[in-house]
């Protein structure tokens, strides 16, 4: 028999303009909530590009979010296992 489990992740994207910095946090509301961050900045020379900002914080939120997931796998499986586990991407 198949399970099907649906976990959804929410990105909140903040510009700060006067900053030249986008922020971006990724969600994920599952058995558990966990949440990455990512930024995105804009050196003076570039052009004012919202979405470039946007892509680049969002996908370093859900990079920062996939590692953080990853430690808590480790951690659920040292809870059965009683021994350290590192697992890599």
């Amino acid at each position: 028999m198949t399970h099907v489990r649906t976990w959804t992740v929410e990105i909140n994207i903040s510009e700060h303009e006067d900053e030249r910095r986008t922020h971006a946090d990724a969600i994920l509301r599952g058995s558990r909530t966990v949440c990455g961050r990512g930024e995105a900045r804009r050196r003076p020379s570039d052009r004012e590009v919202p979405e470039i900002g946007d892509e680049l914080a969002s996908a370093r939120a859900l990079a920062d979010l996939a590692y953080q997931l990853l430690d808590v796998a480790a951690g659920d499986i040292e809870q059965f296992t009683h021994k350290p586990v590192h697992l890599s991407s």
